[in-house]
């Protein structure tokens, strides 16, 4: 590994349009061949968790899974008092002939009246699975419009899960496209601070985008192993916009130190190679811990997370491959031009800076660092407190935002229909000649939970055509998110299962429906957190440890991965789950996280962070092995690594926090706790509480090695200045 990134370093510079000739021909390549293969959506099958998933699979056995259901819904227009039955009857037929007259549709329910005679309702089942509903929604939806201009006095409108994906589906395109508007132009500027250079500026923007290009055409073809849960593409954007920016920008900022040191007696070739040698190396460093840490998301044993850790893994490789590809290419042709911007003088100390705020913060971190760590420490265990009233849900349906029309009608369907905010579904495997016992025993459950105030009393039985297995539907009038929800499912699972069906001898019976997968999930997750975690922390330790042969380090790098997520997450309870930045982020508070964001968060962060821990620890070592003694090292190699890492993370943070601005709830979460644990990272980790604690530790940092100085250096061409691969 450390002669890679130098070997291919030189090979671009030498044939620089060949380079940039190969990569573009590599993004074109892996867009075309993703689009050739196709991607693979997941299926109904690959989101089945834990019981519920285990009574979903019983049920679709007997062909009695869930179908993709749309409920036309007929009340009086705005400003209407009262719904004429005549004219909704007639609304209602002509809702029914079209429906059934399309081919997407399976059937068409009869009329149902609200008890309140307000409202009128048809259920409308689509052909194929439960989640290819969306794909076969758009004809129904224009028929009900249809109507609705024929009755131009009623409101005749449609919702149901395929309209509200699709809804959901469109308002995040529609935001994703909004957060590119954001985060590039600031991105953009941020670039042309650092550099002032217009060429320099654009070439990270550049080499960003076209690897998200090119990962998306391998995730296309890796969702063939790892099915796209539909996330897939957010992720390459998030990361990728990160990454492929922080990469190249360490590179860049590097080969501009070597140049303003080198003072015009070293080609472009060789300054480039010097570049590699140090900052390709960490660059390579940092891309193998973010991978690694994705990939312990494959962990989960979740689809979306599979989706997640597939997106992450393909951008931060392809972002990896350009940092050593084709940008020495670019920087042997555009290295030169930017330099004459400036003096060389001054160019060699603008890129050696640290800058004021952090040269004050080192003055005092030096002065006093048992106190500086004292402080920055309980500084972040207080923003963790909040962390300790987490608390974890599914986001359920009633959470999308109300900009989605559907979710406005499926509003009011609940308003006149409080019976289908939710259900739970008892399923039963036996063998056929036992379904009249069955068949009995979820009788008698039926009558149980009609007298629990908790369900609404609407009970449905439908036994598949062999007998052999059996589901009984019983309606709950609150949405799954609700105390009586999940409680009234703890009820049915621990008492009145057990009480009746769960008595018959050789049934299998579970519990599935809407609030049981809304807590089966969170449930899941939590199981497999310890597990995750504990692999984060062994990835993160040993990587830290065969990079930079210290144990010491290592233990150093796990403490503060876990302090910076711990405080970021603590800052995620006390906005989201508290009401009193609802209206300054533009949220309703559900008094929960997202079940997926804390792993999210935890995985992407401890990967992201080694970008730091490399980077800043690299420079500490290489003044180290130049001799400089422990002490004067941390604060050297601090000083020169703080511009660019307050750089990167600011475009980190940019990117991240444009997220906020998005709709979906879940994604706004994952977007504010990973802006604020990247801000936390950058600027209390690495250049307060890091500095402070070697600066304690001295020569034990670099503990078994026997102090980073009696290390050999890396021997460099003897017609170029020393650089140690750090």
């Amino acid at each position: 590994m450390t002669d890679l990134p130098v070997r291919v370093a030189s090979w671009s510079a030498q044939r620089p349009w060949r380079a940039i000739a190969g990569w573009l021909f590599f993004v074109v390549l892996c867009l075309g061949v993703g689009i050739a293969v196709g991607g693979k959506p997941a299926t109904t099958e690959d989101f089945r968790i834990g019981e519920a998933g285990r009574a979903e699979a019983m049920a679709a056995e007997g062909g009695l899974q869930q179908r993709p259901m749309e409920r036309v819904l007929i009340t009086a227009g705005p400003g209407g008092t009262r719904l004429d039955q005549a004219t909704a009857d007639a609304a209602a037929r002509d809702v029914t002939a079209r429906m059934r007259a399309l081919a997407e549709v399976e059937s068409v329910s009869a009329p149902v009246w609200s008890a309140d005679s307000t409202a009128v309702r048809l259920d409308v089942t689509l052909k194929g699975p439960e989640l290819d509903g969306k794909k076969h929604v758009g004809p129904p939806r224009e028929q009900t419009a249809q109507v609705q201009a024929v009755y131009p006095g009623l409101r005749v409108e449609e919702t149901g899960s395929p309209s509200i994906s699709l809804g959901v589906g469109e308002l995040r395109s529609k935001d994703l496209a909004r957060t590119e508007v954001i985060a590039l132009p600031v991105t953009l500027i941020t670039l042309l601070v650092v550099f002032g250079s217009l060429a320099l500026a654009v070439v990270p923007l550049l080499l960003a985008l076209s690897s998200i290009i090119a990962a998306v055409g391998l995730s296309m073809v890796a969702s063939h192993a790892f099915p796209d849960a539909g996330v897939g593409a957010n992720v390459i954007l998030l990361i990728g916009m990160a990454v492929g920016v922080d990469y190249t920008l360490f590179y860049l900022k590097r080969e501009r130190e070597e140049r303003a040191r080198a003072g015009g007696r070293l080609s472009s070739r060789a300054i480039v190679e010097l570049a590699a040698a140090t900052s390709g190396r960490a660059v390579v460093l940092s891309g193998l811990a973010v991978i690694v840490s994705s990939a312990t998301l494959y962990l989960a044993d979740d689809v979306i997370f599979s989706s997640i850790a597939t997106g992450a893994i393909a951008v931060t490789l392809v972002a990896v491959v350009s940092s050593l590809t084709v940008l020495p290419a670019l920087l042997a042709k555009l290295g030169e031009r930017a330099e004459r911007r400036s003096t060389r003088g001054k160019s060699t100390a603008r890129e050696a800076s640290s800058g004021r705020i952090t040269g004050a913060a080192l003055r005092i971190t030096s002065r006093r660092p048992a106190a500086v760590l004292s402080a920055a420490v309980l500084f972040m265990l207080a923003l963790s407190a909040p962390l300790l009233g987490l608390n974890l849900t599914d986001m359920g349906r009633e959470t999308h935002p109300r900009e989605i029309p559907a979710m406005q009608t499926y509003d009011r369907l609940n308003l006149a229909f409080p019976e289908l905010k939710s259900m739970h579904q008892v399923v039963v495997r036996a063998g056929a000649e036992r379904a009249g016992e069955v068949a009995g025993a979820l009788g008698d459950l039926a009558r149980r939970a009609k007298a629990d105030p908790r369900l609404s009393g609407t009970a449905e039985l439908r036994t598949s055509p062999d007998g052999r297995i059996s589901l009984l539907e019983l309606a709950v009038p609150h949405h799954v998110s609700t105390d009586a929800a999940r409680s009234s499912l703890e009820t049915l699972r621990r008492e009145y299962v057990p009480a009746t069906v769960g008595r018959l001898a050789g049934a299998e019976t579970a519990v599935t429906g809407d609030v049981a997968r809304y807590a089966d999930y969170p449930a899941h997750q939590k199981r497999k957190l310890p597990l995750i975690v504990a692999a984060l922390l062994l990835v993160t330790f040993a990587m830290t440890v065969g990079a930079f042969r210290s144990v010491v380090l290592g233990l150093v790098g796990v403490v503060l991965n876990l302090l910076s997520a711990a405080a970021s997450l603590g800052l995620l309870v006390l906005v989201f789950q508290n009401s009193w930045a609802e209206g300054l982020l533009g949220f309703t508070s559900t008094g929960s996280i997202g079940s997926r964001v804390p792993l999210f968060l935890l995985v992407i962060l401890f990967g992201l962070s080694m970008d730091y821990q490399v980077f800043v620890i690299s420079r500490i070592r290489e003044a180290a092995l130049r001799g400089v003694p422990t002490r004067q090292a941390v604060l050297d190699g601090i000083g020169s690594s703080a511009r660019v890492v307050t750089s990167a993370a600011f475009v980190m943070v940019t990117v991240f926090a444009s997220f906020v601005s998005l709709h979906i709830i879940e994604m706004k979460q994952m977007g504010f706790a990973l802006a604020v644990a990247v801000l936390l990272d950058a600027v209390v980790i690495r250049i307060t509480i890091l500095p402070a604690l070697m600066l304690l530790l001295g020569d034990r940092s670099w503990w078994p090695s026997r102090g980073a100085r009696r290390i050999t250096p890396a021997p460099v061409p003897a017609d170029r200045p020393s650089a140690t691969v750090g």
